[in-house]
């Protein structure tokens, strides 16, 4: 079980990032303004990267709406932004929607955890497996001294209290990266509900946005739901442990993700799931997060910008996330961002060689 403590950071107000360094006089007036929106998962990793981009590039902007994947692919297809950010790369679909394959590319960013969070009353530490996991997201586990939880907490004073779900609202990665695990580990779930950015959900209370969710668990008692470990930690949520494939008891962390991303070799953008793999260090729930990007922008000093913040935050960029529960991407990972990033045209010339 993990609790959760302060990493020293209040970076989860509703955040629309608007960075810009003024050094005075004209001549370092902003040269390139980026817009982008999509995963809220991301958000504290934006919030801190972003800034610290902008110092060092003053001619940078960026404004960064987080508001969540599902609407972020949407903005992205609608040409209202420059990137979009989003957990689960897009599908054929929307793909299509953008203009086709050759007209984007997927660039994976981060490596995040997907914690269960509880609040009740007295209760501090947390065991829970599978079965039972999915049996509160489906309504039969619905009382906090349920057998099956008891079973998993010998020792802990389990009230006979209602269980409240708390869950998104919203077409969000992160409830892809939950339901996909929960479909590979109940058949029931697979059935009822299945793997998607946003699922019809048998019961619970539902939030727009990881912040919101966190917010909805902290102040209801009995509650718990699933939030990207960033917001969990900063907020001081209590968190539980869950039994992964291997049968031990893991609690969400940076190296439970990286054990987890260590299992799949050949990550891409069809090949990207990472829940429920073997290893007794591994968190069961953990995923990549990506962001959508035009494989050709117009306007040339625009263009340029959007790679090269990129090209940093995948590389010497990915000490931002230590210190807010990111797990930086693994080297082969990194390479594919880069591999990516080079194919990209800004003004009819490519950016990187």
């Amino acid at each position: 079980m993990h609790s959760a403590g302060g990493t020293g950071r209040a970076l989860l107000a509703t955040v629309a990032i608007a960075l810009m360094v003024a050094c005075g006089g004209a001549s370092n007036a902003t040269t390139a303004h980026l817009t982008g929106a999509g995963s809220s998962f991301d958000n504290p990793l934006f919030s801190k990267a972003f800034f610290d981009y902008t110092l060092q590039h003053p001619e940078v902007t960026v404004n960064y709406q987080p508001v969540g994947s599902g609407a972020g692919i949407q903005q992205f297809i609608k040409n209202t932004v420059d990137f979009g950010a989003t957990d689960v790369p897009m599908g054929s679909a929307d793909i299509t929607s953008a203009g086709g394959a050759d007209a984007l590319t997927q660039i994976p960013v981060t490596l995040g955890v997907v914690a269960i969070a509880f609040n009740l009353s007295g209760v501090s530490t947390l065991n829970l497996d599978a079965d039972t996991l999915a049996g509160m997201f489906l309504g039969h586990v619905n009382k906090w001294n349920d057998p099956k939880i008891a079973a998993l907490n010998a020792g802990v004073s389990l009230p006979n209290k209602n269980i409240t779900i708390a869950h998104r609202s919203d077409g969000s990665g992160t409830t892809y990266i939950l339901t996909d695990y929960l479909s590979k580990v109940s058949d029931e779930w697979k059935t009822k509900a299945g793997t998607s950015k946003s699922v019809s959900w048998p019961v619970g209370i539902g939030a727009s946005g990881n912040q919101a969710v966190a917010q909805a668990i902290s102040s209801t008692d009995g509650s718990i739901g699933y939030v990207e470990l960033a917001y969990a930690v900063q907020t001081n949520m209590h968190t539980a442990s869950l039994k992964n494939a291997n049968g031990k008891f893991v609690a969400p962390s940076v190296a439970g993700a990286t054990a987890a991303a260590s299992q799949n070799t050949s990550v891409s953008a069809t090949n990207f799931s990472i829940v429920n793999e073997p290893g007794d260090t591994t968190y069961p729930i953990a995923g990549f997060s990506w962001v959508i990007l035009r494989t050709s922008y117009s306007d040339s000093v625009k263009g340029s910008a959007v790679v090269n913040v990129f090209k940093w935050l995948v590389t010497d960029g990915q000490s931002e996330g230590s210190t807010l529960q990111y797990a930086p991407l693994p080297s082969a990972v990194q390479q594919l961002a880069v591999t990516n990033l080079k194919t990209i045209k800004a003004g009819g010339s490519t950016v990187l060689s």
